[in-house]
């Protein structure tokens, strides 16, 4: 019997600028492992679910660092940390949503060390998954969790493809309601996606929550300043305030005028594999007041198309209850 007590051997490389990190995991491909924080890294290692032969150790790469004005809007560096971004005074009086939604992950000690990059490309946390069963998500050829004794009190309510495991990453939401772009970097260049083509269900990869190919990575995020200093909600519901993911969440931008609602983007967490939009509440509160009225209203549209699992019922009055509750004045 192999003894886990211990790390399994894996190379350890430490590179100063992103051409070397790049170059790096281009020789190493689907072997090599990007290491930011390593909240996620060293449970897969530990437990072995996971076999990378090389860690790239990005914390020493300074261009992958900061929080920057650029022009339309701000660029976050993939290695800053969620502590970072929670105290960046640009972030918290022009995208504050990013804020609270960074303030919500996990635990302070997990907060001073993550980073951005690394909530937002995290692995599906199904336990299913997590203990190396054999799922479609690993390869295999079932979905535990979506089957008649499945345990699925976390799982989604919409957009599964054989797998049913939600996104974990709390930022995502944010990011999403705020038209983020994701740059991605590689030997080939640059590449830059919005977040409805970052996060990918299982219907396009299912061994995957990104669409990072391999010898990609995930260099910074771009916020539009269309959205800077508008009106946020932000909530997670969780079992406990620290450490645990989202039941669901929802993150809301509204442009408003006076007590009128313009555009607007609703995005859920914690019931879809990818950050899930609310297009159809957005349609519905368009030009509509800030109200009681207006969010029961758009709370019936919000879970429009769900389809419950065994034991994640509970989710659809807790989306609609998010819902008005972002609505209320």
């Amino acid at each position: 019997m192999p003894s886990y007590d211990v790390m399994p051997d894996v190379q350890l490389y430490q590179p100063a600028e992103l051409e070397d990190a790049l170059n790096l995991l281009d020789e190493h491909k689907n072997d090599g492992w990007l290491l930011g924080g390593g909240q996620d890294t060293y449970g897969w290692l530990k437990d072995r679910a996971k076999n990378p032969k090389a860690l790239i150790d990005v914390n020493g790469i300074s261009a992958l660092k900061g929080i920057r004005p650029v022009d339309g809007g701000l660029e976050i560096g993939a290695a800053t940390t969620l502590r970072e971004i929670i105290r960046d005074p640009v972030v918290n009086s022009d995208y504050a949503l990013l804020a609270q939604a960074a303030g919500r992950v996990a635990s302070p000690q997990i907060r001073n060390v993550g980073t951005l990059g690394g909530n937002l490309v995290q692995d599906a946390r199904c336990w299913y998954y997590r203990r190396g069963l054999a799922c479609y998500r690993a390869g295999g050829n079932i979905c535990y969790a979506d089957s008649p004794e499945g345990m699925n009190r976390e799982h989604a309510l919409f957009n599964a493809s054989r797998c049913v495991a939600v996104s974990p990453s709390d930022t995502a939401t944010a990011l999403a309601a705020l038209d983020a772009t994701m740059v991605v970097a590689s030997v080939d260049g640059t590449r830059e996606l919005p977040a409805d083509r970052f996060f990918a269900g299982p219907a396009t990869h299912i061994t995957r929550m990104t669409t990072l190919e391999p010898g990609e990575m995930l260099t910074a995020v771009r916020i539009p300043a269309r959205w800077a200093g508008k009106r946020f909600y932000f909530e997670k519901v969780a079992d406990r305030d620290v450490w645990d993911f989202a039941l669901v969440s929802i993150a809301v931008a509204m442009d408003v005028d006076g007590a009128t609602i313009g555009e607007s983007r609703f995005v859920c967490g914690g019931v879809a594999c990818t950050p899930y939009r609310l297009t159809d509440v957005e349609r519905a509160v368009r030009g509509k007041a800030l109200s009681d009225d207006t969010g029961d209203q758009a709370a019936a549209l919000a879970s429009k198309g769900a389809r419950a699992l065994n034991y994640n019922h509970f989710k659809i009055p807790l989306m609609e209850n998010l819902v008005r509750r972002a609505i209320r004045v």
